[in-house]
């Protein structure tokens, strides 16, 4: 497994921006597809964003295209997700995570093995 410790979430008005990282450590970091999810109040785990192993391939979620851009950088075993034009709606617990493939980017939160603890975003309108 490969452990994952975010950082960067906050308080932001609506329109703003923020970067959240992640910082991986424990196995080969180029091992692993690399995921971002977030869980608002009551709401099932939802899949915002990925970057495959290479960080050639990303995907997103439709209510964040264009706004959101996943990165990462294999030296420093980091993985970036940089938020623009944030909206209420996207007030969220956000997680990076990871999962063991160089064969594209998966969307299903079960095919994530290691989770890191999540950091708060909060969009005040």
């Amino acid at each position: 497994q490969v452990q994952l410790v975010e950082s960067g979430g906050g308080l932001v008005q609506a329109g703003g921006s923020l970067r959240l990282s992640c910082a991986a450590s424990g196995r080969t970091f180029q091992d692993y597809a690399m995921g971002w999810f977030r869980r608002a109040p009551l709401k099932e785990h939802q899949f915002v964003a990925g970057v495959s192993w290479d960080g050639i391939t990303t995907s997103y979620a439709g209510s964040v295209e264009g706004r959101f851009t996943v990165s990462r950088d294999n030296v420093k075993n980091t993985v970036f997700l940089d938020m623009n034009g944030l909206l209420p709606n996207d007030t969220a617990v956000y997680t990076c995570a990871a999962a063991r493939t160089r064969a594209g980017i998966p969307a299903n939160p079960r095919f994530f093995g290691s989770w890191g603890q999540g950091t708060q975003v909060t969009v005040s309108s």
